[in-house]
């Protein structure tokens, strides 16, 4: 092993041991699929009332960005898809021009935690690919020019789909189509301290197997386990997040921390799609991060995660129950009461 793979090596397990002596909170996607929204400042009224500190949005939004602005909300804000040829072909000044003119014209640097680059790039968006880490790397150095790399975290979201086995957890291993490149993101978190980014639906899990996934096994209800390596699984959300940490130790970085960008249950339009099933889950997901519970591979270490959706998206596609994910409805009213804190 390199000199320098001992020093990526032992950060990387720094950062992980030192996620679990705060708690998480939990942060919720802010959608904007929909034309019956609230206003951003009565969004954002909505959020600060309800305790929310943490926001998810997929675009960087002027009118939402300048509602954001000294609310005292951490922002993760997306970098969409079809900007990452140009981010990538233009070097650090491009993307610092980019950060000036799309983001720090609007809310300040402080409020921003994370830039979540492209969404969803591997096998859903692929054309995108090669120009994934080469745009984050250009924005990371135009964050370094400006002082700000050690507070505004890149890393890039992506669905599940992205493993090639997540049963049993310890059998995790990413998909080998992806791998060359993965392997370029992989190593950019790793040597900036970002976690790899995911998306992870334990009610999509169960309603496209529901002979094999257990109801109850996806709402964290008492009901089966699964015994995986001397560990103990009740629940499909743990058992996802250690695939993942089974493939990323697989493939040589067993210190990336694994955070969740979407999750969450929809109330309406499918079999299982209830307000009590998502309070449930949702209730459970909030709990957890705020005790820093963890997964069975990663103990006390609390998982970061994202709540979808603020509200309901009526433009959405697919399934009925796309549409009915909020956690409010569109006058602001709660679908379940779910407490954040």
């Amino acid at each position: 092993m390199k000199i320098e793979d001992v020093f990526l090596l032992l950060g990387s397990i720094l950062l992980i041991s030192s996620s679990s002596t705060d708690a998480v909170s939990t942060g919720v996607c802010y959608g904007q699929v929909a034309n019956n929204l609230l206003s951003p400042p009565e969004a954002v009224n909505l959020i600060k009332s309800n305790g929310i500190s943490k926001v998810r949005l997929f675009n960087a939004d002027p009118s939402i960005l300048q509602a954001f602005s000294g609310a005292g909300v951490e922002l993760m804000i997306g970098v969409p898809n079809e900007i990452l040829p140009d981010l990538a072909s233009g070097g650090p000044d491009a993307a610092n021009q980019w950060l000036q003119n799309n983001l720090f014209a609007h809310v300040s640097a402080d409020q921003i935690h994370y830039l979540a680059v492209g969404n969803e790039i591997f096998f859903r968006d692929t054309f995108y690919t090669p120009f994934l880490v080469p745009a984050m790397r250009n924005i990371h150095q135009a964050l370094q020019t400006l002082n700000l790399a050690d507070k505004i975290k890149l890393s890039s979201p992506h669905a599940a789909s992205i493993l090639s086995s997540a049963f049993p957890p310890s059998a995790g291993a990413f998909d080998l189509y992806i791998l060359p490149e993965l392997h370029l993101l992989l190593q950019f978190l790793a040597e900036t301290g970002a976690p790899l980014m995911v998306n992870v639906y334990p009610f999509f899990s169960y309603v496209n197997n529901p002979n094999d996934i257990p109801l109850n096994y996806a709402l964290f209800n008492s009901g089966p386990t699964v015994q995986d390596n001397g560990l103990v699984y009740n629940n499909l959300f743990d058992a996802t997040i250690d695939a993942f940490v089974s493939a990323l130790e697989k493939e040589g970085f067993p210190g990336i921390p694994v955070a969740v960008t979407e999750t969450g249950w929809p109330t309406s339009g499918g079999e299982a799609a209830r307000p009590e099933n998502a309070l449930a889950f949702n209730s459970n997901i909030v709990n957890r991060a705020s005790n820093n519970i963890g997964t069975p591979k990663r103990p006390g270490v609390g998982v970061e995660v994202f709540l979808f959706d603020l509200f309901d998206e009526n433009e959405k596609g697919g399934g009925e129950y796309e549409q009915h994910f909020g956690i409010f409805n569109n006058a602001g009213v709660k679908a379940y009461d779910l407490n954040f804190s």
